[in-house]
């Protein structure tokens, strides 16, 4: 009975006593948890100096280091200033006075444990096995010998040429993705400046001095009185060129600097190039002939040249892509040609020698030199959705559903940050400009992108988007793209992130499709049979982004796709739609699009959807009726689409008995509408009270019959396009001050 007791005793105490004690602890040991907090920081910094410290060391040497170590630093950085700022805000309020707060001295304990665990952790994390850097090895690139000039080129160096001629210009850079023969046309640049005797050919100094500063000082010295072509290639980062002896002042005209690298932006506002020129991908019969020099003439031939140009045309241009597959072909039979061909178009070519480390060691420097998880989860997005152009707005719609993007409060802001990224993928080579066709995308609204530098939509290079897959494919990210996968090839669980599936042939779907970390799914087909069975989302929980695209029929949604309380973005463009409440019950849908469907009328469902940004009802053209009080019922609305669509607002006399459709005045409870795309059959319908034009930073709107009068003054303020049909009066006399002129 007493061991029962003291059993007893003692599990009280452990569950009682002990946090009693710590809570306590943190009450009266404030000032012993201040010292010993400053302690551990002290520690740290410590610890760190002697990382930096071999860290410079191995970037003296060249070498790399290890994301691994980078990102300790970091958050050894972070952890300290958090620490630093604790103790300074405590010091104000916990140490001063005979009748310090309490509550302070509690919560600026507790905090202070906090970040001592934090610290003792990073502090453990320390131990770096495999060093804190490693060796570099450049990827092979296509060398000097076997690369000719084409004409596609001439131009580039002609301007080149040019520029290095013109006495105001000093910095010359020369950028474009990996692989397609940055280094071959600089060498072609040297060797006819070197022909012109346009500078010194050499400069015969020995650099004897044992420190840096010393040998820079005199190589310094010597620059500044010749006339000298300096080229540094394939350059990551900002370079000091001052530091290491290159002079690079205004005044310095005769020491012309030539700079290579994938990164626009380095070059142009890092380093300060005052010309930029960008390397293109080889035009098709330019890639057949360097594809042809390097395989021989055995290409020619009756049974292989067919195969052999399709080989060439999926490298795209790439001149590393192009030598690299030819040189693994050349002299193969005409079935490891083909099968070379099927992998290629698969954008799985593993089995062809020298892609993994020529073709995608060129662009892995690339992706792994993007700052920033933003952009790199973004990159591979764009790797996971299908070759072509990429919109834009398609881009927004899924970035915003995946929560891509930190400390993001509206759609505004996510768009900015989209466009920002979409601009670093760009000055890196990873993305390209679409065609930007203004009808490509029939239906999809182009407001939130009419700034004239935005690109409406982008596309990736076949190369590159097959890298991304590669790289999406693995852990820890697991984005699959799947074509007409048969029945049979399903597996039962499925641990990927992202799935895309391209359902041409396939005319069935598995009854589920049990993926618990499965965020995005996009599910396109042209096959209208193609058949979504009802439990077929019963195990995606996880699920935040669901694009069904394209001719798929749903009398009534799946009753599962409820299940998915994660959802963020819903996607059913041009789907045949009949029964739509379950939507009503996804209550944490941000975006939803229903572009070109055959909806005739909104449930009443929807008014629970109070977290919806963006509703998108554009080409519609059968919407006939949105009840009333379902548009003022989303409360954190930003944008609303109804181009080509509902335009029978019902008038502000009209009583609810009357009528059950919505009038316009409820878009003056939308107090975060700023985006708004509408048609109004009669002016007569704009409210009166029309205050939610207040907000509208972007907008078409587009009203039949239209009088002009001073309540549509703010309208006209703002108006980039305005379209004023079958118009029978204006206005007398001379133009209001409020038109726009």
């Amino acid at each position: 009975m007493t061991q029962i007791v003291i059993a007893v005793a003692a599990k009280i105490s452990e569950y009682l006593v002990v946090p009693i004690g710590r809570q306590l602890g943190y009450l009266f040991c404030y000032r012993s948890h201040a010292d010993e907090l400053r302690n551990k920081v002290q520690k740290l910094g410590k610890a760190r100096d002697d990382v930096e410290i071999t860290v410079d060391e191995a970037t003296r040497r060249g070498d790399q280091i290890r994301p691994i170590v980078q990102d300790w630093l970091n958050r050894v950085d972070q952890i300290t200033g958090e620490a630093e700022k604790l103790m300074k805000d405590g010091n104000r309020s916990c140490f001063h006075g005979w009748c310090s707060n309490l509550k302070s001295r509690y919560q600026f304990g507790r905090e202070a444990c906090k970040k001592m665990k934090v610290i003792v952790d990073i502090h453990e994390a320390r131990n770096f096995p495999d060093g804190v850097s490693y060796n570099y090895v450049p990827p092979p690139t296509v060398t000097f010998s076997e690369y000719e000039s084409y004409e596609s080129r001439a131009s580039t160096l002609n301007l080149i040429m040019d520029a290095l001629k013109d006495d105001e210009t000093m910095m010359i850079g020369v950028w474009g993705m990996g692989g397609v023969g940055k280094t071959t046309l600089i060498k072609q640049v040297s060797e006819q400046a070197k022909q012109e005797n346009l500078f010194t050919t050499q400069l015969g100094l020995e650099l004897n001095e044992k420190t840096i500063p010393a040998r820079a000082d005199k190589l310094m010295l010597r620059l500044k009185n010749e006339k000298i072509l300096i080229v540094l290639d394939d350059i990551w980062k900002e370079i000091n060129l001052e530091e290491v002896g290159i002079p690079s002042k205004d005044d310095q005209k005769d020491c012309k600097i030539m700079l290579a690298s994938r990164d626009a932006y380095l070059l142009r506002k890092d380093m300060g190039a005052q010309e930029c020129f960008q390397i293109q991908h080889l035009q098709e019969e330019e890639a057949w002939q360097l594809f042809k020099k390097t395989t021989g003439d055995s290409v020619e031939g009756d049974e292989l040249k067919p195969t052999a140009r399709e080989v060439v045309k999926e490298c795209m241009g790439l001149p590393v892509a192009i030598v690299t597959i030819a040189k693994a072909l050349k002299d193969e039979s005409i079935a490891v040609w083909k099968n070379a061909l099927d992998e290629l178009r698969s954008s799985e070519p593993t089995n062809i020698r020298g892609v993994q480390e020529k073709v995608y060691a060129c662009l892995e420097w690339s992706y792994h030199h993007l700052k920033g998880d933003e952009v790199k989860s973004l990159f591979l997005l764009c790797g996971s959705l299908s070759y072509g152009d990429i919109s834009m707005y398609e881009l927004l719609r899924y970035a915003m559903g995946l929560d891509m993007f930190d400390r993001i409060n509206s759609l505004e802001q996510a768009r900015n940050k989209l466009v920002t990224l979409v601009t670093t993928l760009k000055a890196s080579s990873l993305l390209i400009e679409g065609e930007d066709h203004r009808d490509y995308f029939g239906g999809v609204s182009r407001l939130l992108f009419m700034d004239a530098d935005d690109n409406k939509c982008v596309r990736m290079h076949d190369v590159v988007q097959d890298f991304a897959r590669n790289i999406a494919s693995r852990d820890p990210h697991r984005f699959v793209i799947r074509v007409d996968v048969p029945l049979e090839c399903w597996s039962e669980i499925d641990e990927s992130k992202c799935i895309s599936l391209y359902c041409k042939a396939v005319h069935e779907l598995p009854p589920r499709l049990v993926c618990p970390k499965l965020q995005f799914l996009l599910l396109r087909s042209n096959n209208l049979s193609l058949n979504v069975p009802n439990t077929f989302f019963e195990g995606m929980n996880q699920l935040k982004v669901l694009d069904l695209y394209v001719g798929m029929t749903f009398t009534t949604l799946p009753s599962t796709l409820h299940s998915l309380e994660n959802l963020q973005t819903l996607c059913l463009d041009r789907c045949m739609l009949g029964d739509i409440t379950v939507i009503g019950k996804l209550k944490k849908l941000q975006v939803l699009s229903m572009v070109g469907s055959n909806i005739q009328q909104l449930p009443k469902e929807m008014m629970q959807l109070s977290n919806l940004r963006l509703l998108d009802l554009n080409n519609c053209w059968q919407l006939k009726v949105i009840p009333r009080n379902i548009l003022s019922s989303l409360s954190r609305l930003e944008c609303l689409f109804l181009k080509s669509s509902f335009s029978q607002w019902a008038a502000e006399e009209v009583s609810d008995e009357e009528s059950n459709i919505s009038c316009l005045s409820e878009l003056n409870h939308l107090g975060y509408l700023t985006t708004i795309e509408i048609e109004i059959a009669d002016v007569k319908l704009v409210p009166k009270d029309d205050k939610f034009f207040e907000n509208l930073t972007s907008y078409a709107i587009f009203i039949g019959n239209l009088l002009l009068r001073n309540g549509i003054a703010n309208l006209l303020k703002k108006a980039v396009e305005l379209e004023l049909r079958a118009l029978k009066e204006v206005f007398c006399g001379p133009i209001p001050r409020s038109f726009p002129t």
